[in-house]
Parts: structure tokens; sequence; C-alpha cells
């Protein structure tokens, strides 16, 4: 067993969530590239491809999920005011996450029927971040609204996992258990379960930060946090037995304990001392409204029984898309800069010309491309709904050059 380093200090070294964050950006670019030359399937709304999976794969594992890995391991310790536990198995596990991404994601486009052994790299990967997590987590003197939050989005990818093991399993070898509640499951936990509580934990933290905000309660914090839980356990159970009123509960829950959140939110954000918000930081705020928004349209959905498979799957990508992407997207545009001039120059203040960190990232481009962004989505997402193929090409090839100028405007930090 590795054992945990010696240094006392809360601050993980940068080149661990540089790791993770680089990497990520690989995949974002390499998902935005398949979905491209893969438009032909996202006009029909035949999402349960090979070639579908495989770039949703690169974007959810190789994008999402590597970018908050890499996140954790910079902003655990200083939300917990703990260290990360070990470093060194930090390294083994990007090693071993990374690799198993590439080949579980190539294999469920080229081999399907092989992917279950990339899957297992994957969840040995993703084992040994759970395991660090516990173990830093465990060190934490208090537990806070934010333990809960992150602690919580742990077991959901830990189950996310699971889920997704019996999925590629069944694959490989056949198997007579529910596999389309399994499915449901699988993609419930690990978009709403995972990402949404886990950025709902970390902007309890990043929302007072980034806007110099005091004196604000997170009086709905516990509100969120149990209403959103008990709508993804009403959910999960709706899958199984097939209860249509059960699952409309849930969504409804999802959506009152997302409410919850937001009001939080708009309550830090009132008692602000940052009056003018950095733009990037604004892109996350306005995902917020835009998370909210599709929850209110699943109630809407499931209270009036469409269950129309194109319009769920459109809902499903504007959910992951508007909502988590758009949310790491203006948290990452903030958290780089900081983290390279911190490590670079917070040594040399005071003793030498150093540059302001506004200075570190151009805010202008980062407008551009959030607009950019944004366009591209909403009109992917009409054309989608419309089955128009030049259209759902087009802005899927937008999407595409506003991800490769995104990843070099985060890579040209590093040069500063």
């Amino acid at each position: 067993m590795i054992s945990p380093g010696a240094s006392t200090k809360t601050e993980t070294t940068i080149k661990l969530p540089l790791a993770f964050i680089l990497f990520g950006l690989g995949a974002f670019v390499t998902a935005q590239w398949i979905l491209f030359i893969n438009s032909d399937s996202l006009t029909n709304g035949i999402f349960r491809l090979p070639e579908i999976w495989m770039g949703a794969h690169f974007l959810l594992l190789g994008w999402i999920v590597m970018v908050i890995m890499g996140a954790m391991y910079q902003l655990v310790p200083v939300a917990f005011l703990t260290k990360i536990w070990s470093e060194k198995l930090g390294f083994i596990q990007f090693t071993i996450t990374s690799t198993g991404i590439i080949v579980f994601s190539l294999l469920l486009g080229f081999k399907t029927s092989h992917a279950v052994y990339g899957a297992i790299l994957v969840i040995i990967g993703i084992g040994l971040f759970l395991f660090q997590m516990g173990m830093t987590l465990k060190q934490q003197q208090q537990t806070t609204p934010m333990t809960w939050f992150v602690g919580t989005g742990l077991v959901c990818f830990l189950v996310t996992i699971v889920a997704g093991l019996l999925l590629v399993w069944t694959m490989a070898f056949g198997s007579s258990f529910n596999y389309t509640a399994i499915f449901h499951s699988h993609m419930l936990l690990g978009v709403a379960g995972w990402f949404t509580l886990l950025i709902f934990g970390f902007s309890y933290k990043m929302v007072p930060m980034f806007s110099l905000s005091h004196g604000f309660s997170m009086k709905w914090a516990k509100p969120a946090f149990f209403t959103y839980t008990i709508g993804l356990i009403a959910l999960i159970i709706s899958f199984f037995i097939q209860q249509s009123s059960i699952q409309t509960i849930g969504w409804l829950l999802l959506w009152i304990g997302f409410t919850f959140f937001g009001l939080d939110i708009i309550e830090i954000l009132k008692k602000r001392i940052k009056k003018k918000l950095d733009r990037p930081f604004t892109f996350s705020m306005i995902a917020i409204g835009y998370g909210w928004m599709i929850h209110l349209v699943a109630v809407l959905l499931r209270i009036f029984s469409i269950d129309n498979q194109t319009v769920w799957s459109w809902l499903i990508f504007l959910y992951i898309v508007s909502w988590v992407m758009f949310s790491i997207l203006g948290y990452l545009y903030k958290i780089v800069p900081f983290l390279w001039w911190t490590h670079k120059y917070s040594s040399q203040v005071g003793k030498k010309k150093v540059p302001m960190l506004k200075d570190m990232i151009d805010d202008q481009i980062g407008i551009i491309l959030f607009i950019t962004f944004t366009v591209a989505v909403i009109g992917l997402t009409l054309a989608g709904l419309a089955q128009f193929h030049f259209f759902v090409a087009l802005f899927q090839g937008v999407m595409l050059i506003a991800s490769l100028y995104y990843m070099y405007s985060i890579v040209r930090v590093l040069f500063k």
C-alpha cells in the first residue's frame, strides 16, 4: 500500500491536476471530432450506436470526468483544508485511468464486444481515485454541506461505474438482468448524481471565492442536498418497477433541489464585493440557469407523458453540454490561470515585476468562445430535432472549432 507523503502542506503539486486537465482537453477535442464525422447519426436521433458511444465516452469520461478529477486534486485540499493522501498514488491513478479511457472508448466504437477489457482498466483507475478521495476526506476535521455533496457525488460515481461494467459485460457475455433499468440508472447517476452533486458542492466554495462574497447563509444547502438525493433514489426505483408516477415525483424533486441550490447562489452573488464579475465565471453562472430550465423541462415532459426517445436524447445532450460542460468550461478558464500564476509567480511578488493574474488569459477571447459554444449548442439541438443534416453538421463543426481554440487558450497559459 502506498503511504501518504510526509509533507504537511495542503497544496498539491501542479503537475498532478495539470496532467488530468491537459488529457481532458485532448479528449474534449477528440469527442467533438468523432461527433462531427458522425453527424448523420445525430441528425436521425440515433444515439445508441458504437460510434456515438465512443464520442460520448471520450466526452464524459475523457473530458468531464478527467477534468473534474484534476480539479478535485487541486480544490479538495483548499476546500477541506486537508492534503491529498498520496500524490504518488495520484500519478499512478492518472496513468491507469487515462489508458483505460482511451482503450475503452476506442473498443466501444470499433470492437464493442471487447470493450469490457478497457472498462476494467477504467474501473481500476476510478477505484484508486475513490480510495484516494476517501482517505483524503477522512482526514477532514469537521464536515460541512460541501462534504455531503462531494461525498455523495463520489458514491454516485462508484455506482455509475459498477452499472457501466454490468452494461459492457452484457455486451460481451450476455446476461438476464434488467438491462434498460441499469442503463437508465447508469446515465442518471453519472450525469445528475456524480456531475451535478459535485458542481453543487464545489460551487459553494468557488462562487464566493471568485465573486468575493461574504456574510451569506447557505440556508438552502441542506434542503438542496436531501431533496436532490431523494429525487435520484425515486427515479432509480421507478426505472426498476416501471412506475411513471414515481418517476414524475423523482424529476420534480430534482428540480426543487436544483431550485434550492440556485437560491443559495443568488444570495451569495447578492453579497459579493466584486460588482463586475469576470466573463468566464459569469458563463458558469449562466450555466446554472440552463441546468434549472432543463430540470423544469424534464418535469413538464413527464407530467404530459411525452416519452419520445429523440426528445429525451436531445434533452440529455443539452443537460450534459449546457449545464455540466458549460460549468466546467467557465470554471476551468479561471482555475488554470490562477493555478499557473500561483505556481510560477506568487513567490516572486515584491521581488521583481510579475504579470497580473488577469493578464494570464484573454477574457475577450473567452467571451467570443463562450458565445460561440452557446450558439452552436442551440443551433445543433434545434437542427437535430428538426432533422436538418446540413445544419447539424455545420453547428457540430462550429463546436469542434471552438473546442480546438478553447484548448489552445488554456494551453497557452502554461507558456506565460
